[in-house]
């Protein structure tokens, strides 16, 4: 597997100590020389955008100095910005162009806290780190390098890592479905699009929702997404709650113990933002506008068997005294029938629920409308017809320019979300 080597050079003083800049390279060349690797790619070599800006000669000295590299005979970027969120956010970007993900840093021993600082913010367990350690005499560490001292350069690196992300332009314009069954002045919903975000990787761009350990679109990209469709929409992210989505069909009522995972929430607190993930799978949304509940559920096929939905009404019915004929339905987005198959006898159970859920059943790999199923199956437990919405219910595969699609795109596909609140 492919590797990249990152110098970094952000610490070192180049205006007043050009010899700062030959040690510096020299020593970090040694560590290349030493450990060799055959599947290094390149060598990239990130520095500060400022530098040399009032001193020619610390510039000449610093070109001069990477010379030296080429005797490697690799090719050797130089990445620069402003700051240390932007340079690494240039080399992610390139690491993902490549499809790397190992990477060799080679920095001063006193840079290696901070620098997995924003490494643990900027990227995901997709990518392994190596630290190489310069010991340079010019670069000694810090005396106050105590508990405060880090604390202090964390919240600083969360600062940095925010104010830039916030000033990427956004790709695309965000877009919200909503559902007219769903009434506007009680409640606030929506079912998010894949557009109007940061993310930048084909697969996940732009507004992903949801940040996963396997993919690479890192916690504080999608946090911005978060945060520009909480200023969109308008409400409080710090208020907002996703399912922990299992394909199963547990359900957590807010205020109560939180299981490590659950396909459905339900409250009838104010002010609170719930929702369902979706990238095939159904996000569902159910609300009544007469005792103020609201759920949300993940419906995958395999939830839709265990009876998500109707665990998701049963709740609120038993939570909230919510009567079933009062409860509206909005299924979002998913994969359509035109899409999705399942082998023969896993296609059976949803022939048993109702003939219409598939078609010819009789191939090896049947398609499956799941989506009829769900309102077969909310209809049988009481929810009258004209309470379920399913128009918005577009293929989620079919339709690449709108939504994110784990069928269609992998696995390091993007996440939309169906959401919904009680207005205070």
């Amino acid at each position: 597997m492919a590797e990249v080597v990152l110098i970094d050079m952000f610490s070192v003083e180049f205006t007043s100590h050009h010899y700062c800049i030959k040690q510096f390279l020299d020593a970090a060349m040694k560590i290349v020389l030493m450990k060799s690797d055959p599947t290094t790619s390149s060598i990239y070599i990130m520095y500060c955008q400022t530098f040399g800006c009032d001193n020619n000669d610390a510039r000449d000295v610093f070109l001069h100095a990477i010379r030296s590299f080429q005797t490697l005979k690799k090719p050797i970027e130089l990445i620069s910005a402003a700051g240390v969120t932007a340079t690494l956010h240039n080399v992610k970007q390139k690491l993902d162009e490549n499809n790397i993900s190992r990477v060799r840093i080679i920095l001063p021993k006193n840079r290696t806290c901070l620098m997995k600082a924003f490494i643990d913010r900027l990227f995901t367990q997709v990518y392994t780190f190596e630290y190489e350690l310069l010991e340079l005499n010019y670069a000694q560490q810090p005396s106050d390098m105590n508990n405060t001292f880090m604390e202090k350069q964390l919240e600083l690196v969360e600062c940095d890592i925010q104010i830039y992300l916030g000033t990427l332009p956004g790709r695309g314009e965000l877009t919200i479905l909503k559902s007219p069954l769903i009434p506007e002045n009680v409640f606030n919903h929506g079912f998010t699009t894949r557009c109007g975000g940061v993310s930048y990787i084909p697969a996940l761009s732009s507004l992903n929702l949801y940040s996963s350990s396997s993919r690479r679109d890192s916690p504080a990209v999608v946090a911005e997404n978060m945060r520009r469709l909480s200023m969109a929409v308008g409400f409080n992210p710090k208020n907002f709650h996703l399912v922990k989505a299992a394909h199963a069909s547990d359900v957590w009522i807010m205020g109560k113990k939180e299981p490590d995972s659950y396909d459905g929430i339900v409250t009838n607190q104010k002010g609170v933002t719930i929702a369902a993930p979706g990238a095939d799978c159904i996000p569902l949304l159910f609300s009544d506008p007469v005792t103020k509940a609201i759920g949300a559920a993940h419906s995958g096929w395999k939830g839709t068997l265990l009876g998500v939905s109707m665990a998701t009404v049963n709740a609120m019915i038993s939570e909230y005294g919510c009567d079933v004929k009062d409860i509206q339905v909005v299924l979002g987005p998913s994969l359509g029938p035109c899409c999705f198959t399942l082998t023969q006898a896993e296609a059976k159970a949803f022939y048993d629920i109702d003939k219409r859920c598939v078609h010819q059943f009789e191939s090896s790999n049947p398609k499956v409308d799941f989506r009829r199923a769900t309102r077969i199956l909310l209809e049988r437990g009481g929810i009258l017809p004209n309470n379920i919405e399913d128009k918005l219910v577009l293929c989620t595969s079919c339709n690449q320019e709108l939504f994110f699609s784990h069928s269609r795109d992998g696995e390091n596909f993007g996440t939309q979300i169906g959401f919904i609140a009680v207005k205070n």
